[in-house]
């Protein structure tokens, strides 16, 4: 069933806005709340303007009955949701600590130089939008770099250039692990936001470095320690610390006794 669009300060057209008022009406179905769509809804608009433009934040907040302002709170706090048009692949260097000691600041050197372009910033020809990434969580890839989230793992200057080469001749490339190829920002997006592309099951499953530990612990035998025994006075109580410890003392002081500021005297603190 399509949706009716909205009554719109939006500069989207017709058939624009009747897709994204159908995709959003879908989003907010998912939830109980339907303000609690926003976060794909940012997606969604992401995936037709190519970042979170003016008329994305209208229509989200259209669509939520919430104030622009609200969206914009939102949008500008977390950093996949772009302010600017970005590049048709986002290509992210992890510098976070075990990337960076395996050579990520150097990779993302070499990339900025190769690139000539920053942090956030984008090439002249459209393609790529290099950015510096806090963490990929693929620690066990280290150095890893992603392309619109897809991982390419243990990474150097020279290969991560040669692959940035390949994102600006619209090469086909395949990513270490997870899907066989990659897709456009704009497609990205709309998977972020909700909306399969059939991609999801060719991961081909966990790669040897995620189980090394797992192999070496059950060659050695080694298993995890048990869990403390509730206090045998008190069956079910939780140990929250030893003997004399700060979990264990009393409260004493005014700060551990007295009414919380915000509240009347008479009322319990919270």
């Amino acid at each position: 069933m399509t949706a009716e669009p909205v009554q719109t300060r939006t500069r989207y057209d017709g058939e624009t806005l009747a897709a994204l008022t159908t995709d959003a009406t879908a989003i907010m179905a998912r939830y109980p709340d339907p303000r609690s769509g926003l976060l794909p809804m940012l997606h969604l608009v992401q995936s037709v303007d190519g970042y979170v433009s003016r008329d994305g934040i209208l229509f989200c907040a259209e669509m939520l009955g919430i104030t622009a302002a609200e969206v914009s709170a939102v949008a500008t706090f977390y950093t996949q949701y772009k302010r600017h048009p970005n590049g048709t692949y986002t290509v992210g260097v992890c510098t976070n600590t075990l990337c960076a000691v395996m050579g990520g600041d150097a990779i993302f050197d070499e990339l900025s130089e190769h690139l000539g372009v920053g942090h956030d910033e984008t090439t002249d020809d459209g393609a790529i939008t290099l950015e510096r990434v806090e963490c990929n969580a693929a620690c066990d890839y280290a150095p890893v770099v992603m392309v619109n989230w897809e991982f390419f793992d243990n990474q150097t200057p020279e290969t991560a250039t040669a692959l940035a080469d390949e994102l600006r001749l619209g090469a086909d490339v395949a990513p270490t692990r997870g899907a066989t190829s990659v897709c456009s920002f704009k497609q990205m997006s709309r998977v972020l936001a909700g909306f399969s592309d059939g991609r999801a099951d060719e991961d081909a499953g966990t790669g040897e470095p995620t189980l090394a530990g797992l192999r070496i612990a059950r060659e050695r035998g080694w298993t995890a320690p048990d869990a403390p025994s509730p206090s045998p006075d008190k069956p079910g109580e939780t140990i929250t610390g030893e003997p004399g410890s700060s979990a264990d003392r009393k409260p004493t002081t005014p700060s551990d006794t007295q009414v919380g500021k915000d509240k009347k005297p008479g009322e319990d603190a919270k």
